[in-house]
This record gives structure tokens, C-alpha cells and sequence, in this order.
């Protein structure tokens, strides 16, 4: 009888040591993923910070516009995108951009085009589900505005581009081509269309920005000029000008900093029209309209030019891990006269793989030590 009640008691006993193990695999496995899906995003982002304006001046009126700008999200289509994949980067990107949004909180955020990766070719089912799943992951409060331009991804390049693609596209994103806030002006630029060809939608795009640049100097102006009568006074302020293709350059070479293109790719000259626009379309853009800033993405990669009698122009890399180790975003504090920005970036793909591998080795660990 003895014997029983000792059979049993070791039984228990080792019934209580197989449920510890169980409980505290299963802490391990549910902390890991707390941090690496969920906390990582609000350790990363709070250490971003808005840039202050230099030369902001209190009293003087000027109110400062707290700007995102993002680049490329890729959202993966029916054709190229393995559920697993999607379900993956599109996780991601909704944990970053709305940490982001709850910590930084940003008054506008801007998308440089591709926000599709097949919005080129998609059929209208595909297209409707790629919109739905855009919508719920870069879903925001209606005190925050969302602007998005055109990508090549998204309507095709020139040789794919129609009229339906761009319908379909304006139909979801407002097609606002000329914003204006709080004293501050942007140009979105569907610079797709800048082939210079003469095309029907080339030449609507050029005549559109062209009214824009009427509207521009327009503002800068006495009120009741001749030229200027009937139109909506603007802000006399210098445009910050966004697009999807950056403005000409001969390649990434003078590029530099830890989100640049790789060293081996930096000096592989760019195609005009493909990589870059055209060095007509370039001097057109800045001629017409006279920007103090320019932001574009296509690249993939960060970079920092200057453009004509100095104007700076920003490339935003990739807001998709699909894309990069270490995705960005760019902050703006902007007034009509000045502007500040600083570079958010997100957890490393790395970090994350490392710290999976770590647990990995961890909960084998505590199996053989069990065993």
C-alpha cells in the first residue's frame, strides 16, 4: 500500500514539474512576441522627437505644422504577394504607423507613391482588396489628414500609365494636386507622367502644374494685379514640393549614412525616366514652381541633394521591411518661411530575428534541462 502512495505521489510530483515547464515555456514564448510584435514599435518610435524651427518666432504669428513623410510601402498584391508575406510586412507597418501616430501625433502624413506593388496590373478585385487592407492599416483620426501621391507601382510607368489607372487611383485618394496649411504650401506632383512627350496625360499634368505656378506667383503679388484677378489667394510662401520619382541626378554616389543605398550600388549610373526624371523635366519643376524643399522616394534609399541655386531635396527610403533592414520615416516642423526635419527610424529587422533566435535557444535550453 506503501508503495502505491509513493507511485502516486512521484507521479504528481512529476505531473507538477511537466506543468511548471509547460507555464513557463509558454511565458517565454508569449513575452517574446509581446516585445517583437508589439512593445518594440513604442521603444523604437519614443525615442523620435519633432525637430524645432530654428528661427521660429514667438510672437510673430507663424504656427508650425508638425509634417510625417513616408515612402514605398509596397502593399503586395494577389499576382507577387505569398499570404505569409503579406500578412508579415502589412503586421508590421500597421504597428509602426500607428505607434507612430499615437506617440508622435502628427497633424498630415504624406505617402511618395508606390503605396501599391501591383496597382499597375491589378485586376478590380485585386485592387479593391489591396485599398481595403491600405485602409485598415494606415487608418487615422479625421483631425489628421492623409495625402498620397502617384507611384509607378500604382498606375504603371509612362509606357503602362492610362486614364483608367488614374481615375482609379484619384478615386480612392483625393487628387489634390496644390495643399495648402496653416500658411505653408505643398505641390504633389504626379511625376509619372512627366515624360515629356506630349502625350494627352503628359500634357494634362504639365497644364495642371502650370495653373499652380500661376497661383503661386500670384500670391507673391500686389493684391489686385491684372494678371491675378479671380483667383484664390494663396499663402506667399515658397512651395515644399512632394513626388513619387526624385528630380534628376547621375546616381546615388554622393549619397552617405546608414540608410543609403549599399556602397556596391551607389555609383551605378541612374535612367532618366526610369530611376529619375529627365533633366528637362527636373528644370521644369524647378522653374514652374520654385520649391524651398523637395521630398521624393522610388529609391528605396535615403539621400540628400541640392538642386539648381541650392534647393535641397530629400529621397525617403522605404517604409517596408521588404525593402530594408531598417525602414524610416522623416518628421517636419514647418512654417511659411522655415522648416526643421529629423529622421524616425523603426526597429531593425535584425533586432528582431536576433532576439527570436535568442528565445529559440532559451526554450531548448529549458527542455533539456527538464529532460
Amino acid at each position: 500500500m506503501a508503495l502505491v502512495r509513493l507511485g502516486f505521489g512521484r507521479q504528481h510530483l512529476c505531473l507538477l514539474k511537466r506543468s511548471f515547464l509547460l507555464l513557463k515555456l509558454t511565458a517565454v514564448v508569449f513575452a517574446v512576441l509581446l516585445f517583437c510584435e508589439f512593445l518594440i514599435y513604442y521603444l523604437v518610435i519614443f525615442r523620435c522627437d519633432w525637430p524645432e524651427v530654428k528661427t521660429a518666432a514667438h510672437g510673430s504669428g507663424q504656427k508650425t505644422l508638425k509634417a510625417m513623410f513616408l515612402a514605398d510601402t509596397h502593399l503586395l498584391g494577389e499576382v507577387r504577394g505569398h499570404w505569409l508575406d503579406k500578412l508579415r510586412r502589412e503586421w508590421q507597418m500597421e504597428r509602426a504607423f500607428q505607434t507612430a501616430l499615437w506617440l508622435l501625433q502628427p497633424e498630415v502624413v504624406f505617402i511618395l507613391g508606390d503605396i501599391f506593388d501591383e496597382g499597375k496590373w491589378s485586376s478590380s478585385q485585386g485592387w479593391a482588396d489591396d485599398v481595403r487592407r491600405f485602409q485598415k492599416i494606415f487608418r487615422h483620426p479625421q483631425h489628421v489628414q492623409l495625402k498620397v501621391v502617384a507611384g509607378n507601382h500604382d498606375i504603371g510607368f509612362h509606357y503602362q500609365m492610362s486614364t483608367y489607372k488614374i481615375k482609379r487611383f484619384e478615386k480612392v485618394f483625393n487628387p489634390e494636386r496644390l495643399f495648402s496649411w496653416k500658411g505653408i504650401n505643398f505641390v504633389l506632383v504626379n511625376s509619372v507622367a512627366l515624360e515629356g512627350d506630349g502625350c494627352h496625360l503628359c500634357s494634362e499634368a504639365e497644364r495642371e502644374l502650370i495653373e499652380i505656378s500661376h497661383k503661386l506667383n500670384c500670391s507673391l503679388e500686389e493684391p489686385g494685379s491684372s494678371l491675378c484677378r479671380g483667383l484664390q489667394r494663396l499663402p506667399g510662401s515658397a512651395p515644399v514640393l512632394l513626388q513619387h520619382f526624385p528630380l534628376y541626378r547621375s546616381s546615388d554616389a554622393n549619397c552617405s549614412g546608414e540608410d543609403a543605398a549599399p556602397l556596391e550600388e551607389r555609383g551605378i549610373p541612374f535612367k532618366e525616366r526610369y530611376d529619375v526624371l529627365s533633366q528637362e523635366a527636373s528644370q521644369k519643376l524647378l522653374w514652374w514652381l520654385r520649391p524651398r524643399l523637395i521630398l521624393s522616394g522610388h529609391t528605396h534609399s535615403a539621400c540628400e541633394v541640392l538642386h539648381g541655386a541650392g534647393v535641397p531635396e530629400i529621397s525617403v527610403p522605404s517604409f517596408s521591411w521588404r525593402n530594408r533592414n531598417n525602414p524610416s520615416f522623416i518628421m517636419g516642423s514647418m512654417t511659411p518661411t522655415e522648416y526643421a526635419l529629423a529622421k524616425c527610424y523603426l526597429p531593425y529587422e535584425n533586432t528582431v530575428l536576433v532576439t527570436y533566435c535568442v528565445a529559440a535557444g532559451f526554450l531548448v535550453v529549458l527542455i533539456l534541462s527538464w529532460t
